[in-house]
């Protein structure tokens, strides 16, 4: 279980005055923490996504976004664990778990330029550089994942990927998103660019130095990446994160008004941030929603 501070509040404005009188039924995505080893230690991928944004707007995320109907093509050429085992990892149906995935592998390529797929089960694509405007295609939605696949002749490599968390946007939002986070490694010779209209800016962090930047104001974090940054923080290497075998159990937060604030409450935390009797921590189950459209 993951300690979140009491105090964790949301910026001003990001939360609607009035909720929604009825929850709004929230959408499936999928939001990935690539990963990199460095002589300084692990290091994340962090965007911080543009002002303008409907969803999170200035707040530090992981690449990821909203799944796309398409994204559950069966005739993705496909290589590691199958739906079925990605549906037992995230609670879901197999259909909606291949959804989950590409979009994971789709959403990191659009949004950093890392592609975890190659041209066989074993390899993996070392420059992603000749897939440029295929990756424009797919950030406008002219082709699907699967089509972008097939015309290259690459197989999606779902065993580079691994489940991580599961958050769902607190009903108090009228926008809300069921995400799933998964955790990955960069690939041989890729690189991480950042070149998305989403991001105003894209960087390598320790997770301890992006979280100590959040305590200090330089970043603004919603709860699922400070805790999924916590987590990571305990890792010497991309090696002891991929090895962890994860217990992912859905999340939900509330919120909480609090004179001109409004404050996360997790999970087995009363509304005065005092722990349940019998909780754990702060009922978050080291399992992680930031990254969506």
């Amino acid at each position: 279980m993951r300690e979140v501070p009491a105090d964790l509040t949301l910026p001003a404005g990001i939360v609607p005055d009035e909720p929604p009188s009825t929850p709004v039924e929230p959408r499936d995505a999928a939001t990935v923490a690539l990963l990199r080893d460095t002589p300084a230690g692990l290091e994340v991928f962090l965007l911080r996504r543009v002002a303008a944004m409907a969803f999170a707007a200035g707040m530090t995320v992981f690449p990821g976004g909203g799944v796309d109907q398409r994204d559950a093509d069966a005739t993705v050429a496909w290589a590691g664990p199958g739906a079925d085992w990605w549906a037992r990892a995230f609670d879901c149906t197999p259909e909606l778990a291949r959804a989950l995935v590409c979009a994971a592998v789709r959403e990191t390529f659009e949004e950093s330029g890392v592609l975890l797929a190659g041209p066989d089960a074993t390899s993996v694509v070392a420059d992603t550089t000749p897939f440029a405007d295929a990756r424009r295609a797919l950030v406008e939605r002219e082709v699907s994942f699967a089509e972008f696949l097939a015309a290259n002749s690459l197989v999606l490599r779902a065993d580079l990927l691994r489940p991580w968390a599961n958050w769902v946007t607190p009903e108090e939002e009228p926008r809300r998103y069921d995400t799933r986070f998964f955790a990955a490694a960069l690939p041989v010779g890729q690189i991480a660019d950042g070149v998305t209209t989403e991001a105003s800016d894209a960087a390598w962090q320790r997770p301890a130095d992006a979280l100590a930047d959040g305590g200090e104001g330089r970043r603004a974090l919603m709860p699922p990446t400070l805790v999924t940054l916590a987590d990571l923080a305990e890792h010497p290497s991309v090696a002891s994160v991929m090895d962890v075998d994860r217990d992912v159990q859905k999340i939900l937060p509330k919120l909480v008004r609090d004179g001109d604030r409004v404050r996360v409450v997790l999970p087995g935390v009363d509304s005065a941030g005092v722990h349940s009797a019998g909780a754990d921590s702060a009922g978050v189950h080291s399992a992680g929603t930031d990254s969506a459209r």
